[in-house]
């Protein structure tokens, strides 16, 4: 018998899935630290793509009350991106901070050994020394930046908006393949700066590109983190336009859609 990695990867999003982690993890909360942990798991919670961390409640400094976990509302997508994280899809009891409300959860999973699962909000974090954004890093996951002859064009309404024989091809574990365009191949005279940003744990921040009709088509990361650094400047089109590579479209999606 053999085993597809990605399907097998699919099936188990409706699962409650966890890790162990040999890190150390802070939380920090208006300049005081309210968990320091050596113990930590990463969770993944059913119909979930990126994890958060559970903790002993030992090792958080933090006044929490107990409550009754919020209904979820009907949610037809497959995967939850990470911006829902004030849902949750297994039982337990929801933990509240004062007036800020739900900070955490603990599951009532036992394979979890009563660990708090953290909100990513309010808090700054960090592994080890280093500051993390966005979310807790997946162990399971990884970027490659590879430097790509393929000739890529980006169409819009049925015009070229870029087109390229050097981009540089991303691969992301578990999302479709980005394209990253040198300015000089992309008509940066049709695309205006957006005000919108995005936060990725393994690139950094993003800015955004748009045109009439569609104010965030593209994006580029004007100071990457370090395992997105040959993307920095360059330019990556998502719906709705059209990216070709060897004039075969290609997926563009994000999870959720």
């Amino acid at each position: 018998m053999a085993i597809d990695l990605e399907q097998q990867w699919f099936r188990g999003l409706a699962e409650l899935r966890y890790a162990r982690s040999p890190k150390r993890i802070r939380a920090v909360l208006e300049g005081r630290t309210v968990l320091d942990t050596r113990d930590a798991m990463l969770v993944f919670e059913p119909r979930r793509i990126v994890p958060w961390y559970a903790v002993p409640p030992a090792d958080l400094d933090l006044d929490l009350t107990e409550h009754d976990l919020s209904p979820v509302p009907e949610l037809r997508a497959p995967v939850l991106p990470p911006r829902h994280n004030d849902w949750h899809t297994v039982p337990g009891r929801s933990l509240h901070l004062g007036v800020r409300g739900e900070v955490a959860f603990r599951p009532d999973a036992p394979e979890l050994g009563g660990r708090v699962v953290l909100h990513w909000s309010p808090f700054d974090w960090l592994e080890e020394d280093e500051p993390v954004i966005g979310h807790p890093h997946d162990p399971f996951k990884r970027i490659d930046v590879l430097r790509s002859s393929r000739h890529v064009r980006v169409e819009m309404g049925g015009v070229t908006v870029a087109e390229s024989d050097r981009a540089t091809m991303l691969v992301e574990t578990h999302l479709p393949v980005r394209w990253y365009l040198p300015r000089e191949d992309v008509r940066m005279d049709l695309l205006t700066p957006s005000a919108h940003h995005t936060v990725c744990a393994y690139k950094g921040v993003a800015s955004y590109l748009g045109v009439e009709g569609a104010p965030d088509v593209a994006w580029f990361y004007p100071d990457p983190l370090h395992d997105a650094l040959p993307v920095r400047g360059l330019v990556c089109f998502w719906r709705p336009a059209v990216v070709l590579v060897d004039d075969v479209p290609v997926d563009t999606s994000m999870p959720g859609d």
